[in-house]
């Protein structure tokens, strides 16, 4: 007899998955009954998008390896760069430490002790110039993890184009730049969630009209996974933020077919090896719908759900460290037969420091292993038509419609935010989840079963505390020689053009070619935004 699965997962038990769905023996026929293949599923290439965006996908262009990369200095940052790159890696993802990420500079009081120790430390374009010195800007598709001074760091991008000679229109890459999904769980916000919204519109309208090939957003579920979602709320959270940020760019009188080919989207790829593949099917299938029917996208581009993904982090452990990469390859190859346009294989280390070369090389191993020896790139979406994938499709679909619904009645993302209901919804899942880690109806090997000892250690990668010293001496002398009259003026202009609602990405690039720093500008757009305090007491 069929089972009653639903559409909302319950407790999460031996016979379900990591999300806590329950899982039939077998999947039969009658579990499909509804699909229609032109209006479900369609050929690759083809409306609704379920099987992908491309109609040959990784026959006429492998997916790109962008394999996150930053620590220490940007000198430090950029050999790491030119190594990956020798090593056949075919974009750059460039991490930043969390004092850039928090808007700071190296010799912001606060930022002590943390200088280039979770990814590169950058505080001014002379910072970029070095970043990307010898790298061709104009060759090779650069992304970056940054959100609340994502417009800042896109003006330091753009600055470094122009002041080479790389064409604005010949810059390919992308900005992580989704301010909402730090509101749900990753929690680096600076200014208020609205205004927030209306920074991350001004680099859409901005890339739109000057960087026709960039993406100035990457509407990431990643960090709402690593926070302890399920599948179903990432998806759901995630389009909800994308739904989000596209209603922004048409009520400031945006044509959605002038912006939305250049959304595009980062996924967690887990452990749940099918049920990730269905998410991935269901996240195209979904974004495809709203663009036509809410949005009345006629463009096909707008249509399509391009996503990077990575490999997940919080499935990663320090225990028996070389059982990771195993993780990854499973996931990676989820990741793959989704349908991915680029991915991060994550390295066995990165639970326990940043990744030393050779952990890198072998993470970046892994892709090409799957690119080149598993045949799984011959066909586009090889498991479509399976009775379990297509069952999985439509129950992720159904819950994230669900899920999107109940926003929309909050007034959208905004509300949801300031009511807390996302937030209640992770952590819910969260809770469920590691419950059942201790209850042992999830098994991990090597943790909680299969433990030993660790076996061999690996190598460690640590940054010096010479590293933040030659940071901070690098910005001191900058400031020294820098015009101190046009550095004021630019960021007055920065304050102006905010407080007046004006796009302020060309007030940006023109601090940044001043020599701003990143602290400076921020500072001059919180006095017009103002700073986010969440009321919260720990």
């Amino acid at each position: 007899m069929k089972q009653d699965i639903g559409i909302h997962p319950g407790e999460i038990g031996p016979h379900t998955t990591i999300s806590g769905r329950p899982l039939q023996t077998v999947y039969r026929p009658e579990d499909v009954v509804e699909v229609d293949y032109d209006s479900h599923l369609g050929d690759p290439g083809q409306y609704p998008f379920t099987r992908g965006v491309h109609p040959d996908l990784y026959r006429t262009k492998q997916w790109t390896m962008r394999q996150f990369a930053g620590f220490g200095s940007a000198r430090q940052t950029n050999e790491r760069f030119k190594f990956l790159l020798t090593r056949g890696q075919t974009g750059l993802s460039t991490a930043f430490d969390l004092p850039t990420l928090m808007g700071r500079d190296a010799d912001d009081p606060l930022s002590l002790g943390e200088v280039g120790r979770c990814g590169v430390a950058i505080s001014s374009l002379a910072d970029f110039e070095v970043l990307f010195g010898g790298i061709n800007l104009g060759d090779v598709s650069v992304s970056m993890t940054i959100n609340a001074p994502g417009a800042i760091l896109i003006a330091f991008y753009i600055a470094t184009a122009d002041k080479t000679g790389v064409p604005r229109n010949k810059l390919r890459g992308t900005c992580q730049n989704d301010i909402l999904k730090e509101f749900h769980a990753q929690n680096e916000f600076v200014f208020p969630p609205a205004e927030s919204v209306n920074l991350v519109t001004d680099t859409i309208e901005f890339c739109a009209k000057e960087l026709p090939q960039y993406n100035p957003v990457s509407i990431s579920g990643y960090h709402i996974r690593e926070a302890g979602s399920t599948a179903g709320q990432e998806l759901a959270f995630t389009l909800g933020d994308g739904l989000h940020y596209a209603q922004a760019c048409v009520d400031r009188g945006m044509d959605i077919d002038s912006f939305a080919p250049r959304l595009s989207f980062f996924f967690n790829s887990h452990n749940e090896f099918f049920e990730e593949i269905a998410k991935f099917r269901a996240a195209r299938r979904l974004w495809a719908w709203y663009m036509k029917e809410r949005f009345g996208a006629k463009n096909e581009r707008s249509m399509w759900l391009r996503f990077h993904a990575q490999t997940a982090g919080c499935s990663l452990y320090s225990k028996q460290p070389h059982v990771n990469l195993m993780r990854v390859a499973y996931q990676a190859m989820a990741a793959v037969l989704g349908g991915c346009q680029s991915l991060h294989t994550n390295s066995m280390d990165e639970t326990v420091c940043l990744p030393t070369e050779h952990a890198v090389t072998l993470a970046l191993r892994t892709q090409q292993v799957l690119a080149c020896e598993t045949g799984v790139a011959n066909v586009v979406d090889p498991l479509g038509g399976s009775y379990y994938i297509e069952a999985l499709t439509n129950q992720l679909e159904a819950e994230a419609r669900e899920y999107i619904e109940t926003i929309d009645e909050m007034g959208g993302m905004i509300g949801a935010i300031e009511n807390g209901y996302i937030r209640r919804e992770i952590a819910d899942a969260a809770y469920k989840y590691n419950a059942a880690v201790e209850r042992g109806d999830k098994k991990l090997v090597g943790v909680t079963d299969y433990t030993e000892d660790d076996g061999p250690g690996i190598d460690l990668l640590k940054i010096e505390a010479a590293v933040e010293d030659e940071v901070v001496a690098g910005l001191k002398a900058l400031k020294a020689k820098r015009d101190a009259a046009k550095v004021k003026a630019s960021l007055k202009q920065i304050t102006d053009d905010a407080r007046a609602k004006k796009n302020v990405m060309p007030a940006l690039i023109e601090g940044a070619k001043a020599y701003c720093t990143v602290g400076e500008m921020m500072t001059a757009l919180e006095a017009a935004l103002g700073r986010f305090d969440t009321g919260q007491v720990f």
